[in-house]
This record gives C-alpha cells, sequence and structure tokens, in this order.
C-alpha cells in the first residue's frame, strides 16, 4: 500500500440522484418526500434562459421553506461562461440559509474553474456566516474537462463526487448519436468470417472508457463517481442494464431525470442480501484464517486473501449505510 494516504470525502448515501428543473416548483415537495438520497435543484440546462431569475427565485424559497429531513440538497448552478453563474452563487448562498449541502458545476474543463467556484463560495460563506461548509459535486461533460479529469478531482478540499455527464460529453466528442445514455447498434464488433457460416455482430459499450476512467480519477482522490442521466425514462429495463454496469466498474449512484428511476437506482446500487451474506462469510473466514496464521484458504471451491477482506468490507459497510437511512 502507498504511503499517501488518501482523504475520503464525507461518506454520503448517493445511490439515486433525483434532477429537478428549478422553474416547477410544483415538484419541489414531491422530490422531498421522494425516495432519492440526493436532490439536485437545477438552474442549468432544464431552465429556458426566460426563466433562470424566476427560476433562481424558486429554489430559494425551496430552501428556506421546504422540509428535506434527512435528504442530500444540491444545486446544480449554470456554468462559468455564462453571466448567470456568479448570481447563482451570491443569491442562493447569501438568501438560501443552512440547508445547501452542495452546488452542482456543470461543464468542467479545468482545475482552475473549481478553484474559481472555491474563492467564490468561499467569500460568501465568511460573508453570511455560514456555520456548514459547502460541497461540490463536479459533472465531467466535456472533452476538456476528461483531458484533465485527474487533476481536477484533486482540485479542492470541497470536493465530494464526480458525474459522468453522458449528453454533453457525446456533443464535445462529436459521438455519433442523439440520445442520452445505452448502447448504440453501431459501435461492436463483427466475428470473423469461417466459411459460409453467418457472422456475429456483438454490441459494445461505448461510454466504457469515460466511466472507468472517471471512476479512478474520484476514487483515487477520495470521491464518489456517479453515473449521470439516462434519457429513455420508460425503458425501465434499459436504466438498469446501464447502471449495473456503472456499479460494476465502481459507480456509487445514478442519476434519476424521472421519478420512476428512483427505485430502480436505489436497487442496483444496495447490495443485494445474498451479497452481503457472502461478504460476511469471506470476513468470517479470513479471521479464522488469521487466527491459525494463513493469509489465503478457499471459501466455497475459490480462493480469498487479504484483498478479499477489503472488498467484503466495502460491500458490508454500503449495507450498513443503506440500512441506516431506512
Amino acid at each position: 500500500m502507498t504511503f499517501k494516504t488518501v482523504e475520503q470525502a464525507p461518506a454520503r448515501l448517493n445511490r439515486s440522484e433525483l434532477a429537478v428543473p428549478g422553474s416547477q416548483p410544483q415538484l419541489f415537495e414531491k422530490a422531498a418526500k421522494s425516495a432519492a438520497d440526493v436532490v439536485f435543484l437545477d438552474l442549468e440546462d432544464a431552465v429556458a434562459p426566460d426563466d433562470k431569475v424566476q427560476a433562481r427565485k424558486n429554489v430559494i424559497q425551496a430552501l428556506r421553506d421546504i422540509d428535506w429531513g434527512t435528504k442530500t440538497v444540491s444545486v446544480r448552478i449554470n456554468g462559468l461562461d455564462t453571466h448567470y453563474m456568479y448570481r447563482d452563487v451570491v443569491d442562493v448562498i447569501e438568501q438560501g440559509g443552512e440547508r445547501l449541502d452542495l452546488i452542482m458545476i456543470p461543464k468542467i474543463g479545468t482545475p482552475s474553474d473549481v478553484y474559481a467556484l472555491d474563492m467564490l463560495v468561499s467569500q460568501c460563506e465568511a460573508a453570511v456566516g455560514r456555520k456548514k461548509r459547502i460541497g461540490f459535486e463536479l459533472i465531467i461533460e466535456i472533452a476538456l474537462g476528461m483531458q484533465n479529469i485527474n487533476e481536477i478531482a484533486g482540485a479542492s478540499k470541497r470536493l465530494e463526487s464526480l458525474h459522468f455527464g453522458v449528453a454533453d460529453y457525446a456533443a464535445s466528442t462529436r459521438a455519433r448519436t442523439t440520445v442520452i445514455g445505452g448502447p448504440n447498434k453501431m459501435y461492436g464488433v463483427l466475428t470473423d468470417k469461417e466459411g459460409d457460416k453467418p457472422r456475429d455482430f456483438h454490441w459494445g459499450d461505448m461510454w466504457h472508457y469515460a466511466i472507468a476512467r472517471m471512476v479512478v480519477a474520484a476514487r483515487a482522490n477520495g470521491l464518489r463517481p456517479l453515473d449521470g442521466p439516462f434519457g429513455d425514462f420508460s425503458d425501465a429495463d434499459g436504466f438498469k442494464a446501464q447502471a449495473y454496469r456503472a456499479a460494476v466498474l465502481g459507480c456509487e449512484g445514478k442519476w434519476a431525470i424521472h421519478p420512476s428511476q428512483i427505485a430502480l437506482a436505489n436497487e442496483v446500487y444496495s447490495p443485494s442480501e445474498a451479497e452481503v451474506k457472502r461478504a460476511q462469510r469471506i470476513l468470517e473466514a479470513m479471521a479464522q484464517a488469521q487466527r491459525e496464521g494463513k493469509g489465503a484458504v478457499a471459501l466455497d471451491g475459490r480462493l480469498i486473501d487479504i484483498a478479499s477482506i477489503r472488498q467484503a468490507e466495502v460491500l458490508v459497510a454500503k449495507a450498513k449505510q443503506v440500512a441506516g437511512a431506512k
């Protein structure tokens, strides 16, 4: 193990993150009462330019008036390249009270973007005497951000999570797709010719590299990696397939752009009873092995060792975190 200690972000349950347009205040109460672990009130892409100012006022009122319970609440501000951003930050912090937990920053491109927001947020917090420090969620959704992701992930002590914004990322990289997330029938491989036998075409995952790279950058800096939106909210199976793929790669959760996706995300990102039981058996078996002076043993015909303990501990800790939220 390296001598360097990675400081972990605050341990928030982040299986599902519900997006709620700031221009639709009639949805705020429902979001607060939903089963989503995190709610982000959106001032950016889901809000038309003419509605930006009113949406900001709606969000400020919601932060002050709505009972959010123990739910984590975030606000997605507008991009640093817009004239809306500074006012989003200043007004939400100075007028929104203490309830805000996180600020979601879209289209991050360089570490200096994070530094600029950190400076502005720090000044606003000091000006109002805020007691609770606001954390940052960063969306990796442009090619420049992906190029600089390692430096971005270590750019501020406020950072808590990285999110993959598949739609804008596709546009930024000029990918041949017009859907939000999911597979592409043109991305695959054709098997070799074998006489007159029909050749098989196997679909691939065009987002695998981006998700895997984000996960590594996030985990190396103690942050939570999250998969972003899946646009077809009528396709529950498609959503779960994409969520499972991201979970296998190391993501902790996924966006829900529709309330119907909340339960799906919570299901995928909660360890199953069978997984937890096996993890507990691994810990018990390894504890016995250590008492006997062994570094590795067999369990159910498979080798388990010290690394198995770390894997099992992650699952058991997640199960306890989920149970504590119920």
